[in-house]
């Protein structure tokens, strides 16, 4: 296969975060207005010749500018090349079928879909403001910028209830998701479902903030083989105590038992 640079890309993939409740540019200005009155305040700190106020509060500005900074470089630049070099990593043959379990607006699945010229890259996603204009029709309108609109499909599902026969997935991808479900219970719902419908001998590639030593424990429990878990570094760092952790597991080639005790098996629902 030709050499393909994942890090390069045509579409606009947004601003990732959580803008339910304030909106993306809400954010920027209340960030912005922060800081410039914490860098007034340092300034009328040191006129007045007051060190230790304008420490504190020089501080705490550079603390806000530094990760509004680092922030963005990892939405707009580091999650582009960390998951180009964990893509490349699977060395796929090309005809495999790839799911990303809360695709947004395709910044992995686009990139996967780039390396299956024979194989198809589907996403699912409940399209809620995770990442700025987040909506099935900007995920398809980039897979045409992209030039690999013939090989992506995008559905409306629940990553806790995929629409998916057992055995059907052979790579598993998700990036940020699976933190957002709110309870434990759920969380483990979505690592059941993403074991379910991977084939045997399919593998996980997981990239999410908190709770990931759970599902390595998780996932060693159900007798998956090559669990591993290590830190994604500054490039994928979105804020204190938000670094990212990247989990990856290959499905044993006999059958597992699900946690309720239970062999694996059965269709989940559909959209």
């Amino acid at each position: 296969m030709t050499a393909i640079d994942l890090r390069h890309h045509e579409a606009d993939y947004g601003y990732d975060g959580d803008y339910r409740a304030i909106p993306a540019p809400a954010v920027a200005g209340i960030t912005a207005a922060v800081s410039a009155a914490l860098l007034a305040a340092t300034a009328r700190s040191l006129h007045r010749r007051k060190p230790v106020a304008a420490t504190l509060t020089g501080t705490s500005a550079a603390s806000v500018i530094t990760t509004a900074v680092l922030f963005v470089h990892a939405t707009r630049v580091g999650k582009f090349e960390v998951w180009a070099e964990i893509l490349k990593g699977l060395r796929l043959r090309g005809d495999e079928t790839v799911l990303d379990l809360g695709c947004g607006r395709g910044a992995v699945l686009l990139a996967a879909a780039k390396l299956l010229p024979n194989g198809r890259a589907v996403g699912v996603d409940i399209w809620r403001a995770d990442q700025t204009d987040n909506s099935p029709d900007n995920t398809l309108r980039n897979a045409a910028l992209e030039g690999v609109a013939d090989r992506v499909e995008v559905r409306t599902a629940d990553i806790t209830d995929l629409p998916f026969d057992d055995g059907t997935v052979d790579v598993i991808v998700s990036s940020l998701v699976v933190h957002n479900i709110p309870t434990r219970a759920g969380r483990e719902k979505a690592i059941s479902e993403a074991a379910r419908v991977l084939r045997p001998g399919g593998r996980l590639v997981l990239a999410d903030i908190w709770a990931t030593r759970r599902h390595v424990r998780q996932l060693s429990e159900l007798g998956w083989t090559d669990v591993a878990r290590r830190n994604l570094g500054w490039r994928m760092w979105w804020g204190p105590g938000m670094g990212t952790h990247l989990i990856t597991a290959t499905k044993p080639v006999q059958a597992v038992p699900s946690q309720a005790g239970g062999p694996v098996g059965g269709t989940a629902g559909t959209d």
